[in-house]
């Protein structure tokens, strides 16, 4: 391991991308401590500090902490995500979002524009929605967050919102295209990162207070290492299934011949059907919970993960998206009409519909125990919640849930790039490789 990170910064081209990534994460990082104008960024943290288990707790972690500070980036990169969901959903479903996705780079393009534009139109209406939630004392026990409220506060804090959040898309897009790694992915994992310690120092606060002894933290680092053990075989486990290619005569040559497999990965959407999930449960909840009105504050409770019913709406939705999100990136007719057109075939089965039906079969099969174990995972920190009500969520969020999915995902996923750029130019790479394998 030490190796491999010595002999990424051994290639100049792979040793700018790192540098130019964790410039730009910094960059993130220290915008996050810019605070935004005509918000009292102290009674709104003790604000979460009071409800820490709210949605707002995990709209926060996202956020990392910028959104408790009341920072430029207090809406974070969620508004971007958002809309890349609501409009992967319309593809499936409208023609016209499905041609431009198989138009090409020109296709895509216009799909990019769309979801800055949706992003832009998104992060407008939370960042009013936030500014009138910070202008009313009642939701903070009558302490005013906001010394001088009116249009003028409200322009501002949308303004300089929806200027934050177009800001990290921008490094983003800028730290997938020069740097290295998914930059959207890496924004998530670093704010994610950024809140880890406070939920360790808040563990030693628990520890002193004797709200917790030393052996029950004994056994949550336990656990903690056994779920990132646990993800990272999620994330990692497939099954192969042979594919065997015919023989053919071309003039003098024989072409094919060669067995090959085909990998059909336990968990193909990886943390996307949690990010899915989680958005479409929280983001009305969240508008819900800005709203004086008692139905619909009730409803925010209803829909909170961290009660019954919200977590259990939570998991139905993880399972529902990890299907749907297979089924997109894994398409067994288009592969079986591959396979067929190339001479390939999987013995026993025949080329064609058999060979879509197949593994469509086994596509179904694996998805269902990856989208538990995924969903297991999701609402562990909630179910410690419930037995351990002492814990608060940025506590919880160490030993499961989206979060730890998240980073763990990201980073094996940023290391497996790295590892591409040493393979290719002959070093040795993170994973050691047992001698004439290559």
């Amino acid at each position: 391991m030490i190796e491999g990170f010595r002999d990424s910064f051994k290639v100049p081209d792979l040793r700018k991308r790192i540098i130019f990534t964790i410039l730009l994460l910094t960059v993130y990082r220290l915008g996050c401590y810019v605070p935004s104008p005509g918000i009292d960024g102290k009674a709104l943290s003790q604000f979460f500090q009071n409800f820490p288990n709210t949605l707002f707790g995990l709209a926060d972690l996202f956020a990392g902490g910028a959104l408790s500070n009341a920072t430029i980036f207090a809406l974070g990169i969620m508004p971007y995500i958002s809309v890349s969901i609501i409009l992967e959903l319309l593809t499936s479903i409208i023609p016209y979002f499905e041609n431009l996705r198989k138009s090409g780079v020109e296709g895509r393009r216009k799909l990019t524009q769309i979801t800055r534009f949706g992003t832009v139109v998104l992060c407008i209406f939370q960042g009013f929605a936030i500014s009138m939630w910070l202008e009313n004392p009642a939701h903070f026990g009558d302490i005013m967050v906001v010394p001088n409220p009116g249009w003028l506060f409200r322009f501002t804090t949308v303004i300089t919102l929806t200027t934050g959040t177009i800001f990290l898309m921008w490094l983003g897009e800028q730290i997938t295209e020069k740097g290295i790694g998914n930059g959207i992915s890496l924004i998530i994992t670093a704010s994610i990162l950024s809140r880890m310690p406070v939920g360790f120092h808040r563990v030693v606060e628990l520890v002193n207070a004797g709200e917790i002894n030393f052996l029950a933290v004994i056994i949550m680092v336990i656990l903690m290492f056994m779920v990132v053990a646990f993800a990272i075989i999620i994330n990692e486990s497939e099954r192969r299934i042979p594919i065997q290619y015919a023989k053919r005569v071309v003039g003098r040559k024989v072409y094919g011949g060669q067995s090959t497999y085909l990998p059909i990965k336990l968990n193909q959407g990886g943390v996307i059907p949690l990010i899915f999930a989680i958005s479409i449960l929280t983001f009305p909840a969240t508008i819900m919970t800005f709203s004086e009105h008692r139905v619909l504050q009730n409803i925010a409770r209803f829909l909170s993960p961290s009660g019954g019913t919200g977590m259990f709406l939570y998991a139905i939705l993880t399972i529902f998206f990890c299907y749907f999100y297979a089924s997109i990136i894994f398409n067994p007719d288009n592969i079986a009409e591959d396979l067929q057109k190339y001479g390939g075939f999987i013995q026993g089965i025949r080329p064609g519909k058999s060979t879509a039906l197949y593994l469509e079969k086994v596509l179904n099969r694996l998805t269902l125990p990856g989208s538990l174990m995924l969903t297991a995972i999701a609402i562990f920190p909630y179910i410690m919640m419930i037995f351990y009500r002492k814990i608060p969520y940025i506590v919880a969020s160490l030993f499961g849930g989206v979060g730890l999915l998240i980073v763990v995902s990201v980073l094996l996923e940023t290391i497996r790039q790295i590892e591409s750029h040493l393979l290719v130019r002959h070093y040795q790479g993170f994973i050691k490789k047992a001698k004439g394998i290559r």
